[in-house]
């Protein structure tokens, strides 16, 4: 059996960790050079069912579903970076794309499985028979940790799913999630009927209870242990009037919409309490009663999905760089796979992952309106590739993460990106 330099490398370092022996390896040797931004939270937005980069961050020419003529279904605006268009109802957005960079060149090999895309745009690499694979925000979570005491790591503003787990590194490394925006997380919500003196009064009786329980090495226990002592402290009348968005003003409030705004207002909120990693989920009852996924006729309301998208994307932006927050925080907006230039029979539109769009906003770095260059439909990568691996490792790097190292699920080591290198254009 023969195996390429790369391979025979792996090898070696994989049985060397096995072996408990140190061994130089060709990533380690380049952590000296990393690139380390200065950023210190991501809001992460989903947007579940596939964005078409062709009708919004990729726009190309006008085509027309009715003849199957392909391009993009709406017209092209100009933006705040010169020679970068988006399309035509993303106009707040438009105004903004200097603190902006849409990478339009992020790309993968699943096409028609979207809980396989999912996965990979959570994970950071396909699907593996033998590992469970940690989620981007649960990796951060493990290497940064929360920025302030008494707050969870890492939150989710959806609805809860395994792609978006701990995978080996383990429940401390989990979300917590909430769905109501205006409620927080279930079940954290002390009732009227408690109060504080009571609270105090059960919480001495558990203190009591644990100081009678011998100490115990089964590592999932002490993550049960812990995750109790965090839930704990999340439910405090501290961190719960992170959900008190009516504390905001009204003025700041309607400037981001609806209910996918919201969830935008509240990420913020809890960026300012401490909290590290935030993905908003964009799966509530769509305005085009399709979503993402444009197949068919889900295209003709799509529009409206988009300047909701640009509300509320643009208001978070701006009041982020009010509260001199931008440069600390890296927005980011990614979906499982584009859509195709060509209409399918119901004049929608199908799947495409050979090339398609990621967004990328402040977080410290050096933005440019667009990264990478596709052909003249959107279909193939002209020019700057991205690869899933590279996108994560330029989010890591972001944040003053190795994305050289390798986690470990046991004793195996598992590259933390897949081999990723950061886009390095983006760093000043």
């Amino acid at each position: 059996m023969s195996f390429s330099p790369l391979d025979r490398r792996q090898f070696l370092m994989a049985g060397a960790a096995a072996a408990g022996t140190p061994l130089a390896t060709p990533w380690a040797a380049a952590a000296e050079g990393l690139i380390r931004g200065q950023a210190e939270h991501v809001i992460s937005i989903w947007l579940g069912g596939g964005m078409g980069q062709i009708d919004t961050f990729d726009p190309k020419r006008r085509g027309d579903p009715e003849k199957k003529v392909p391009g993009s279904y709406y017209d092209a605006i100009p933006t705040a970076v010169q020679g970068v268009q988006v399309c035509e109802h993303l106009p707040k957005v438009a105004a903004i794309m200097d603190r902006v960079t849409a990478v339009r060149t992020v790309n993968h090999s699943v096409i028609d499985e979207h809980a396989a895309a999912t996965n990979w745009m959570h994970v950071g690499r396909p699907i593996s028979g033998t590992v469970t694979y940690p989620s981007l925000g649960s990796i951060i979570s493990h290497e940064r940790g929360a920025a302030a005491d008494g707050v969870p790591a890492y939150v989710l503003i959806g609805y809860p799913s395994g792609s978006r787990g701990p995978g080996f590194l383990g429940a401390k490394d989990n979300y917590l999630y909430l769905t109501d925006t205006g409620r927080g997380p279930a079940g954290f919500a002390v009732p009227e009927s408690i109060t504080e003196r009571r609270r105090a009064r059960r919480l001495e009786y558990l203190n009591d209870l644990r100081g009678a329980q011998r100490p115990v090495e089964d590592s999932r226990l002490q993550d049960y242990d812990a995750a109790a002592e965090l839930s704990l402290r999340l439910s405090s009348p501290e961190f719960m009037r992170s959900f008190e968005l009516d504390s905001e003003p009204a003025e700041l409030r309607e400037s981001y919409g609806g209910e996918f705004g919201q969830r935008c207002l509240l990420s913020r909120r809890l960026i300012e309490r401490g909290v590290r990693f935030i993905e908003v989920s964009h799966n509530l009852n769509f305005l085009n009663g399709a979503g993402w996924d444009v197949h068919n006729r889900g295209i003709l309301d799509q529009h409206a999905l988009i300047r909701e998208l640009d509300v509320a994307f643009s208001a978070l932006i701006l009041d982020l760089e009010e509260k001199h927050l931008l440069d600390k925080t890296l927005v980011v907006i990614t979906t499982e796979f584009g859509r195709p230039p060509g209409f399918d029979g119901g004049g929608g539109r199908g799947h495409q992952s050979s090339t398609f769009t990621c967004v990328l906003a402040g977080g410290g770095l050096r933005h440019q309106g667009a990264y990478g260059e596709t052909d003249e439909l959107s279909q193939k990568i002209v020019a700057d590739p991205v690869s899933v691996p590279d996108f994560f490792a330029t989010i890591h790097a972001a944040l003053g993460i190795d994305y050289t190292k390798s986690l470990y699920d046991g004793d195996r080591p598992v590259p933390i990106t897949d081999g990723g290198k950061p886009v390095a254009k983006l760093f000043g």
